[in-house]
């Protein structure tokens, strides 16, 4: 692992060949959520023609990304911070700019899990005479801090793509940070295709309905109004892989409503998708989202989905298409999907079948990489975008 606080090691001389096309892509992230999963399947999925060079502040995530593709090169910067600029980030940029100086990549391809993030990883590879620079926003959020909203604006008004993990993610970004109509582009996130699952054994508790979610158990997911409308629902178990903060809340408040041996919370596991065969509806109650993972691997296990309008979630579970949609925070809403699906195995089977042959078709991660190998190579064809002083925005 190349630790990129070594300054004389960022700037010793690359390989004179090497392949039409190379691509860096950088988090600033020090864990593994569902965006860093999501560049971990881009990774794997772009064409073998492409150098990948994995470039980020934590070892175990830059890691667990470039391991997605056999000959990615990985490096590690020393983490930014949460604030900047500030005096004591002055090294970190001077190694992110020595890094990417030295790496002399045609495609910088930054990942963000929120729209404050990465701006040393932004402002440096700005600075690259050739390069061109992309930005995908994971979630589509606003924030309040006026230095933060000022940087996120003018670092995204200068790059050469901006993109968010949906259309209404995209409009919601041109919003927030006033950056003109049409400007942020649509990309859906994307998870590789293992093909049909098999089906669950009958017997034991499947005499129930079964029904499952997968994410961390925090405020945002919205586990509280599921646990309020399963206890609405007869003859329902529930079980949540993930695990997070909320988890002693989560069991209190199961307690509260009666719930016993109707819920289960067995905490994180290595590959969840295996137990998405075992649920006979699969439901993300969440009070934000760009464009979850978990839906779409749900909907590629065949499994009908229900989910809030938020974020891009109605753009891949098209109601009455590919599950039901219903409001945030709606636990009469979310109870009465429930028995809904509860009373037609008919319907259950038939959104689930149809969920998977949409999201095999719009949200894999081979389209996914084929949609950004497109842009990457497009924006090489054109003049590079300004970067010091960029046009008024138009809405």
């Amino acid at each position: 692992m190349d630790k990129g606080n070594d300054l004389a090691g960022a700037l010793a001389p690359i390989p004179v060949n090497r392949p039409p096309l190379h691509v860096v892509v950088y988090t600033d992230s020090e864990g593994m959520g569902g965006a860093e999963f999501s560049l971990g399947h881009l990774v794997a999925a772009v064409s073998p023609d492409i150098a990948v060079t994995v470039l980020g502040v934590a070892e175990a995530v830059v890691g667990a990304i470039a391991r997605q593709r056999p000959g990615a090169e990985a490096v590690v910067l020393p983490p930014t911070g949460v604030r900047w600029p500030k005096a004591g980030q002055r090294p970190s940029l001077a190694a992110h700019l020595a890094t990417l100086h030295r790496l002399r990549p045609d495609i910088v391809h930054l990942n963000l899990c929120t729209p404050w993030a990465g701006a040393v990883g932004l402002t440096a590879a700005l600075t690259l005479p050739q390069a061109r620079v992309v930005r995908v926003d994971q979630l589509p959020l606003r924030t309040t801090d006026a230095l933060e909203l000022w940087r996120t604006r003018a670092l995204s008004l200068r790059v050469d793509a901006h993109v968010a993990v949906g259309e209404a993610s995209a409009r919601r970004m041109e919003d927030f940070y006033a950056l003109g109509r049409h400007t942020v582009q649509s990309v859906p996130n994307g998870v590789p295709d293992r093909g049909m699952p098999s089906a669950p054994p009958p017997g034991g508790q499947h005499s129930r309905l079964r029904v499952g979610s997968v994410g961390r158990l925090d405020a945002m997911k919205g586990y509280d109004v599921l646990l309020r409308a399963i206890a609405q629902v007869d003859d329902t178990h529930l079980t949540i892989w993930g695990d997070g903060a909320e988890r002693p809340a989560l069991e209190q408040l199961a307690l509260e409503l009666g719930l016993g041996d109707r819920i289960s919370l067995p905490g994180w596991v290595d590959d969840p998708r295996q137990y998405l065969p075992e649920v006979d509806i699969f439901v993300l109650p969440s009070r934000s989202e760009g464009f979850p993972l978990a839906i779409v691997e749900a909907m590629l296990a065949a499994r009908p989905v229900v989910g809030t309008r938020v974020g891009s979630v109605p753009e891949a579970v098209l109601a009455g298409q590919t599950g039901l949609v219903v409001e945030k925070n709606d636990v009469t809403g979310l109870a009465h999907a429930l028995r809904q699906l509860k009373a037609d195995a008919a319907l259950r089977d038939r959104l689930g079948q149809q969920g998977r042959a949409v999201a095999a078709a719009e949200f894999t991660a081979q389209v996914m990489a084929q949609r950004y190998e497109q842009l990457w190579r497009e924006l090489l064809k054109t003049p590079r975008s300004p970067r010091l002083r960029v046009p008024r925005p138009r809405d």
